[in-house]
């Protein structure tokens, strides 16, 4: 297995069509904005962050279940930012939507910049042949409100290519988050 390079991405996003839409090079700045960069790395695609935005929210008192999750946990903000509350967390979605190929496991790690700030993303593993937008959940470690920005990079995925293909692929297993569109919520 190796992790591919800027170049790998670059290919395989403009001929068969893995991430979309696609940044070519790393993007800082927008009409004299300055923004937290996006786009393709040396080995890696910063993804962005939608203007959807589930924050949780403890207001009816539940139990988190994966197995019977209650969607009234959740707030749903469209916004260009989302502040998250101290101890708290919010999902959202990716700009991007990936077409992950057979041979090819992605991980998604933090950026940086949020990291410092006591911001943690985290996203399970993309499957071989999953396709979708990606659910992102950005979880507040700190005792103060977290602002997170929409439109703006959040997170970077790392590609791995294997030199053989996989028995059998997200695709093939029928996976319950195959083609997912906008913050998608658990299923069990």
């Amino acid at each position: 297995m190796s992790i591919k390079s800027d170049r790998w991405i670059r290919q395989m996003a403009e001929q068969q069509g893995m991430i979309e839409p696609f940044a070519p090079q790393q993007v800082r700045s927008e009409n004299e904005r300055r923004l937290i960069s996006y786009g393709t790395s040396s080995y890696g695609y910063d993804v962005r962050c939608a203007n959807e935005f589930k924050i949780f929210t403890n207001i009816n008192s539940t139990i988190v279940d994966p197995k019977a999750f209650d969607e009234r946990s959740f707030v749903n903000v469209e916004s260009d930012v989302c502040i998250i509350p101290p101890n708290s967390f919010a999902l959202a979605r990716t700009i991007e939507y990936f077409r992950i190929p057979r041979n090819v496991l992605t991980i998604c790690l933090g950026k940086s910049t949020y990291a410092r700030c006591g911001i943690i993303v985290n996203v399970t593993p993309l499957e071989p042949e999953w396709e979708g937008h990606v659910t992102l959940e950005f979880s507040n470690t700190t005792p103060l409100p977290a602002k997170i920005y929409a439109f703006e990079g959040v997170a970077q995925m790392l590609f791995l290519e294997s030199d053989e293909m996989c028995e059998t692929s997200y695709k093939d297993r029928g996976g319950k988050y195959q083609g997912q569109r906008g913050v998608t919520l658990p299923s069990a």
